[in-house]
């Protein structure tokens, strides 16, 4: 700011200044029936529609003395406060200085004041009346009736206008002023446009543009937390350029959006006002209204808001054309309850109060629109008055504020906050909750909404989104928003956008975040861990009991008869299937992974190593028997041994070899219990033991497996009195039953959540049947026997191999002919003719032992 800048062509008399301050800073004043104080000069009878004051220097003075006129006539209703009020402070500033002998000595001030009647184009015809001194007249073509050329009267030299009150008059003035270099100062016209000094260098103003007054009106809407309005303007350059600035401040600061912006046409049709408060409630949320419109305007949208029923609905914002007058709110009060507007800071001038409130018809004779003032304010007829005299008071410092001016001819922007306010329901006054002086101070505690809610009412296009959603925009509206939740595992990681948290967590339960997933395993308590643990515990206690047993009737012949060094091999098989149930169980570590490995498959490599050992030896024995009477190789305890250890070395070589190339080490599987709900993830502690891992080291029992049911198959045919081979053949039919059962069940599950548990549990049960049937089926009836009938565990007859196998064979051919016999008879008859010393009943135990090569 530049202090007292003023154009080189501006007239710089002091006396100047204090007229235009003392024009702007006029305020409502109550007008009472006046005394008597000292007449002035009379209006001179051909001035009727204007004022002249006669003077060594004439003023020019525009004021919207009536409002515009209905469509056809140019003016309307008498204005009291921006007309009359005015226009009477700048006769008043005129006194003053006329009667001061310091400020103009020997010099009079006159004026020529004009009524605008708020009409832009009206204004233009008027004010030129204020070029007709400099335009010069040629009068040779013209004569009078006598002859003689004619004699013009010379009009008033204006060196200086004052005024217009609406920017779009002092814009429509000044284009004409400028081209006779005459100055003009306003003391109400705000608007931006009329800062361009290279447009407008002979024009000033006391007063700051809108573009103050638009950045103060955006400072209260982001204060209030309001960020979706919309704007109203008066058709023209006041009202088009304030909401242009308004809408430009959104844009560039942002967080504040328009929802409509509506324009009042100059002549409004009837129902105007009323399709305005409709289109206003098409975005209802938008209940703030940012309003740059005459006072008239405003009348008239305040009362179509009353009359479409909308009271406390619209939360108006008035600029300076509002600011604190009476004549918008006049019968409207409530709707107009709480409307928060804006003015130019101005001070009081006692002076003038008690000026006018001395005005009179009697002494104010000057003032050609005082006597249509008078009815209008009294609401009466002439006729007589009372008269009181007053007293002036010289007037120093233009009312105590320094009048500064910057580069482009602008006041500095200086506002006071008003809300209008009823306080008991009853009184309506403005009141002041805070000032503008480049930054907005509000006083919150002192606004007062018709509600009589101390919250702030809202109008914003969307409500805030809870934590864990995002904010999706609409198109073109910023501030216009649909709440998406972050769904699956995002998070909300901004305002707008959700992310995908880490593998290893999942969303907090505001979703603003992320928190590792928890980490299960299975727990011995789990009903998915207790039944497998059960029957485990079942089968080494009965495979304990065998051994026992067996241990302590070694010697016995069931037990030699049984083949004592493989039994102890099936046993430890059958031993270590129901042991792998506690490593499976166990918490995972690199220990547990280790032992895992290594046992998953070498308690069936020992059980069906074992038994393929057997049911080979067997098939081998009957085989050779066919050819000749010779034993066949490898059929003694140790040469058994042998072949089952070696069957048993390929796979703890295979498993040494997997160490090798994958250590164990523990994993968190955090894809197995990946639910589609976040909150019930779990990452699942486990061996890195992968399903193909798994079957690479269980195939070579299986493989085993199926070889030996092949060779029960083959030796199914051999008399049960020989040995083992049908029980055995019984027990592998039914393991790989359960074993083709294991397969769809532990591989149909991959995909589910509880797949650790089904496939856990699916395992060791398995494993725990198979050890069960070989148990059941090989080792039961020896124990029963051993235990519950002795009588039969008793030695039998020696026989060589060749009678052994001369029998068998015998036995395969009855057998082949028992076909044509019911029930099979031979199979007994053949049992019959080989027990010559004992009862039928009983069963013979045949050992190969001593027939070892």
């Amino acid at each position: 700011m530049e202090s007292l800048w003023i154009s080189t062509s501006y007239p710089q008399s002091p006396s100047v200044i204090f007229l235009l301050v003392a024009t702007s800073y006029t305020w409502l004043l109550p007008v009472t029936s006046p005394q008597r104080i000292p007449t002035e000069p009379q209006v001179a009878p051909e001035y009727a529609h204007s004022i002249r004051l006669d003077g060594d220097i004439i003023l020019g003075g525009l004021f919207p003395v009536h409002s515009r006129g209905d469509r056809g006539t140019p003016c309307g209703e008498l204005k009291k406060e921006k007309g009359i009020h005015r226009l009477e402070a700048m006769m008043f500033a005129i006194d003053l200085i006329n009667k001061d002998p310091e400020l103009l000595p020997n010099i009079t001030l006159g004026a020529r004041i004009l009524d605008t009647c708020s009409r832009d184009t009206y204004a233009l015809e008027q004010s030129l009346t204020f070029v007709q001194a400099l335009i010069e007249r040629d009068g040779s073509d013209v004569r009078c009736a006598n002859g003689d050329p004619p004699i013009f009267t010379k009009p008033d030299k204006i060196v200086g206008v004052i005024g217009a009150s609406a920017s779009s008059v002092s814009i429509m003035v000044a284009n004409i002023l400028r081209l006779f270099k005459i100055p003009q100062i306003s003391y109400a016209s705000t608007a931006p446009e009329l800062s361009d000094n290279t447009r407008y260098d002979f024009f000033s103003r006391v007063v700051p543009p809108d573009s103050y007054q638009a950045q103060a009106m955006m400072d209260i809407v982001t204060a209030m937390e309001w960020n979706y309005v919309s704007t109203l303007a008066s058709e023209g350059n006041y009202g088009e350029s304030g909401v242009e600035a308004f809408i430009q401040i959104s844009r560039e600061t942002g967080g504040v959006c328009i929802a409509q912006s509506l324009k009042i046409p100059r002549e409004p049709r009837p129902g105007e006002f009323d399709k305005i408060i409709r289109r206003l409630l098409e975005t209802s949320n938008a209940r703030a209204i940012i309003m740059f419109a005459n006072e008239d305007d405003i009348r008239r949208v305040l009362d179509a808001a009353k009359r479409n029923n909308q009271t406390g609905h619209f939360l108006w914002v008035g600029s300076d054309s509002w600011g604190s007058k009476i004549s918008p709110v006049i019968d409207q009060e409530r709707v107009a309850e709480g409307a928060i507007t804006i003015l130019p800071k101005r001070a009081s001038v006692d002076a003038f109060d008690r000026y006018f409130r001395g005005r009179s018809l009697s002494n104010n004779r000057r003032n050609v629109w005082f006597a249509e003032f008078w009815e209008e304010n009294f609401n009466c007829k002439l006729g007589m008055h009372g008269k009181r005299p007053g007293s002036l008071k010289k007037c120093t410092g233009s009312a105590g504020t320094p009048v500064v001016f910057n580069e482009n001819g602008d006041a500095p922007g200086r506002y006071d906050i008003f809300q209008y306010q009823i306080t008991n329901r009853s009184t309506a006054e403005y009141r002041v909750i805070g000032s503008w002086t480049n930054k907005l101070h509000l006083k919150m505690e002192a606004m007062r909404w018709r509600t009589g809610d101390p919250s702030l009412p809202a109008s914003i296009c969307s409500i805030p989104c809870r934590a864990g959603e995002r904010k999706k925009v609409v198109k073109g509206v910023p501030c216009c928003w649909h709440c998406e939740r972050c769904e699956g595992y995002h998070y909300q990681a901004s305002e707008f956008t959700c992310e995908l948290c880490p593998y290893e967590m999942r969303p907090d339960a505001n979703r603003t975040g992320c928190v590792p997933i928890s980490i299960i395993k299975l727990d011995w308590h789990s009903p998915w861990a207790i039944v497998p643990v059960f029957i485990s515990m079942l089968g080494i206690i009965a495979t304990s009991f065998v051994i026992v047993t067996f241990v302590r009737y070694n010697d016995t012949p069931i037990v030699r008869a049984s083949g004592r060094e493989m039994s102890y091999v099936l046993l430890t098989g059958i031993f270590l299937c129901y042991a792998i149930t506690f490593l499976m169980i166990a918490t995972p570590d690199v220990g547990v992974c280790s032992f895992r490995r290594i046992f998953l498959g070498l308690g069936m490599c020992f059980s069906y190593a074992a038994l393929l050992t057997k049911t080979n030896r067997i098939h081998r024995i009957f085989e050779q028997g066919k050819k000749s009477v010779t034993a066949p190789r490898f059929i003694s305890p140790a040469s058994q041994l042998v072949i089952t250890f070696s069957l048993i070395s390929v796979q703890l070589l295979g498993v040494f070899v997997w160490f090798a190339v994958d250590p164990p080490h523990t994993v968190v599987d955090y894809g197995e219990q990946r639910t589609q709900d976040p909150m019930a993830a779990r990452g699942v502690l486990k061996c890195d033991i992968s399903d193909l891992s798994l079957i690479c080291s269980l195939g070579y029992s299986i493989l085993l497996m199926v070889t030996c049911t092949v060779y029960a198959i083959k030796t199914r045919g051999v008399p049960e009195t020989f040995n083992e081979a049908k029980p055995i053949g019984f027990t592998m039919y039914t393991t790989c039953i359960i074993w083709l059962a294991f397969i769809p069940i532990f591989f149909g599950t991959s995909q589910s959540a509880e797949r650790m548990y089904i496939q856990t549990t699916t395992l060791t049960i398995s494993l725990s049947l198979s050890a069960s049937v070989s148990l059941g089926m090989l080792y039961m009836p020896k124990v029963y026997v051993i235990l519950f009938h002795p009588e039969q565990n008793v030695p039998k007859r020696k026989r060589s191999f060749k009678a052994i196998v001369t029998a068998a064979t015998m036995s395969g051919k009855l057998t082949q002919k028992g076909g044509d016999r019911p029930n099979g008879e031979v199979k007994t008859e053949l049992c019959e003719s080989m027990e010559t010393n004992t009862s039928s009943t009983k069963t013979t135990y045949v050992s190969y032992s001593n027939h070892a090569i």
